[in-house]
């Protein structure tokens, strides 16, 4: 990981691993359906500064993707996906971007 990136993230190191892990899932499921949107969002996580665009795309996609509703099979849904993603992982995503001046 790049410093860089490193900096980017928050101040606490496990907000900053949800986010890393988050971001290489969405960049890693929008190269399968839109590479050109996935360039972009790569390009802004790897200068640090997402264009609104990719932050909007990012903040759209951890909602979307929530796996772990806390709920058991026979409470309530289950999403399955490629990464396990809690409402919690979701409200580090959309802090990281707001604290980063985008509207979430």
């Amino acid at each position: 990981m790049s410093d860089r990136r490193m900096r980017q993230g928050t101040d606490d190191p496990a907000d900053r691993r949800t986010v890393e892990r988050l971001v290489a899932a969405w960049l890693a499921e929008t190269e399968r359906h839109d590479p050109e949107a996935a360039g972009e969002g790569r390009d802004g996580w790897e200068r640090g500064a997402l264009s609104e665009r990719a932050a909007q795309d990012l903040a759209t996609w951890v909602t979307a993707r929530v796996t772990d509703t806390g709920f058991t099979e026979d409470e309530g849904p289950y999403v399955a996906g490629p990464v396990r993603i809690t409402p919690a992982d979701k409200d580090t995503v959309h802090a990281w971007l707001r604290a980063r001046g985008h509207a979430v």
